[in-house]
């Protein structure tokens, strides 16, 4: 009897349920614009997109290791909590999260700019997935690459 109450107790975590998502609410996603000075007309870029194709090999080592996906959900996070959170600490904390970890990224990846600025854009899907529209409801100061690295 023993196996089969481990196995009960296991099989959550192994087939996961989904029914814990109460409503389908719009997806927040991070852009970012390069600055040569604060004047700047803001070009926006998608603030490290999805792949369109993964290999099976990409697939198999995602698997295993995906520190990068663990952070973009953290950036997710971070963008629901600064647009959500009635707490302006909670907010305040987001936002220099937020504008830390995307000048990091920038910095290391050589930006050339001094200066970035982030907005955070809402999309909302229907129920078959079609995309139904996006709205922009944040958007940061330029803020210095140099002091996020």
């Amino acid at each position: 009897m023993f196996p089969f109450a481990g196995l009960r107790l296991l099989l959550p975590a192994i087939v996961p349920s989904w029914r814990f998502f109460d409503t389908v609410a719009a997806s927040p996603r991070v852009d970012y614009a390069l600055l040569a000075d604060a004047d700047d007309e803001a070009q926006w870029q998608a603030f490290r997109p999805r792949p369109a194709v993964l290999t099976v090999g990409a697939m198999l080592r995602r698997l295993v290791w995906n520190a990068q996906w663990n952070e973009d959900l953290f950036l997710v996070s971070l963008a629901e909590r600064l647009i959500h959170d009635p707490d302006a600490a909670t907010r305040a904390h987001s936002e220099r999260e937020l504008v830390m970890r995307v000048a990091r990224h920038l910095s290391r990846q050589g930006a050339g700019a001094p200066l970035a600025q982030i907005r955070i854009r809402l999309i909302a899907r229907g129920e078959d997935g079609e995309r139904l529209g996006e709205q922009v409801v944040y958007c940061t100061d330029p803020f210095a690459i140099a002091d996020g690295a």
